[in-house]
């Protein structure tokens, strides 16, 4: 007996002969992209029933109903950042709502029948990115009231108010949230090639689940390695000594700005294993229809361009902070290390290395500069 949801799934899919057929935009997004205008009015003719309600989501094709959930969500997010003039609400929810995202096509597999092998792996996956980031952002303050990412408190200096909520309204609010369905995309693909190929683990899945786990502990450490840096800044600053066995010194503190560990080797070596996740994704799609690209790929395309663009206008706002940052800029790439060079050497005479090399020669003329500039601010 097949299973319950078996024939929702052959009215909700295309059929599909071979795996290339599964990256094909016109036999697999086009033909059901009308069955969004109707979605809307199918839930509300279900109202509370259960089962119908269950009925619509199993009859309707898992990439049409995340797109409506993401389109869903766009008004929820500005009304609430314009309420509480808070405009980091998308922020909130971008280690989340990926991973939302899966486990929709994962579930929905599940309750058609589908195979689910390949997508269970790249769930787990996606839970232990989830784990990551989040945790990530909340020890930072993120999940409390009132905290806000201080980049769109600098932006609202520069733009004008109304300006400013038409950026709301397109950017942070829609675009942004729909950017983080868009990633998810190849995931779409790789349930539809269980259609064409067995429910088992190919040795190349797991190469593309270690290499995304991979990335994500790059990310982790490169967070820790910055928290590490940040904490005895903090206390750095607020007794005039360098913490005990820190390995950093005075002039690396008095800096301002990590450069210590995988940041010695790129500014951002967080994002950039973060880009790369949803690059690997994608290329998983690809590899699993036999190509090196698809019409998913605008996700992670486009999550470059914003990472680039962001970065950019970190980096001004870091840049106008902090004096020695441009000298960073220019022996450090981005994203991507150079290899051949490394932040080995200190910012003006002093040399430093990834422990600070020559601590005991320049400890005390550093703290002396702290003890200085704590004086000048009491006075």
């Amino acid at each position: 007996m097949a299973p319950a949801g078996t024939h929702f799934a052959a009215s909700a899919l295309p059929a599909l002969k071979t795996a290339e057929d599964c990256r094909d935009y016109f036999l697999t997004v086009e033909p059901y992209i009308s069955s969004l205008y109707d979605l809307p009015q199918r839930i509300v003719a279900a109202g509370l029933d259960r089962s119908l309600l269950l009925e619509v989501y199993l009859s309707t094709n898992p990439l049409v109903s995340a797109l409506a959930f993401s389109i869903f969500l766009g008004p929820l997010f500005l009304a609430v950042s314009e309420f509480n003039r808070n405009y980091s609400q998308v922020d909130r929810c971008w280690s989340i709502l990926p991973t939302l995202y899966n486990a929709h096509y994962v579930t929905w597999s599940h309750l058609n029948g589908l195979p689910t092998a390949r997508l269970d792996l790249l769930m787990a996956v996606s839970v232990f990115w989830s784990v990551r980031l989040t945790f990530n952002y909340w020890r930072k303050g993120g999940y409390q009231i009132g905290s806000e990412d201080y980049r769109w408190e600098v932006l609202k200096q520069y733009i004008p108010p109304f300006l400013f909520f038409l950026f709301d309204v397109v950017f942070i609010s829609i675009l942004q949230n729909l950017l983080l369905f868009t990633i998810t995309t190849p995931t779409y693909i790789l349930l539809l090639t269980s259609q064409t190929t067995p429910n088992t683990l190919a040795t190349s899945d797991m190469a593309f689940a270690v290499l995304i786990v991979s990335l994500v502990i790059t990310s982790a450490i490169a967070d820790q390695q910055q928290w590490n840096y940040y904490t005895a800044r903090t206390t750095y600053r607020s007794t005039a000594k360098v913490p005990q066995d820190s390995p950093y010194n005075a002039i690396s503190l008095d800096r301002g700005f990590n450069t210590h560990g995988l940041w010695a080797w790129s500014r951002h070596p967080n994002f950039a294993a973060e880009q790369g996740v949803w690059i690997a994704l994608f290329q998983w799609s690809c590899y699993a229809t036999f190509s090196f690209w698809n019409w998913s790929g605008i996700g992670a395309v486009l999550y470059l361009i914003l990472f680039q663009a962001s970065t950019w206008f970190t980096e001004l706002i870091t840049k106008r902070k902090y004096e020695e940052y441009a000298e960073y800029q220019k022996r450090v790439s981005k994203f991507l290390p150079k290899l051949t060079t490394a932040f080995t050497e200190g910012m003006g005479n002093e040399p430093i290395g990834g422990a600070d090399k020559g601590k005991g020669k320049v400890e005390n003329g550093g703290l002396e500069k702290r003890q200085t500039r704590s004086k000048t601010r009491k006075a």
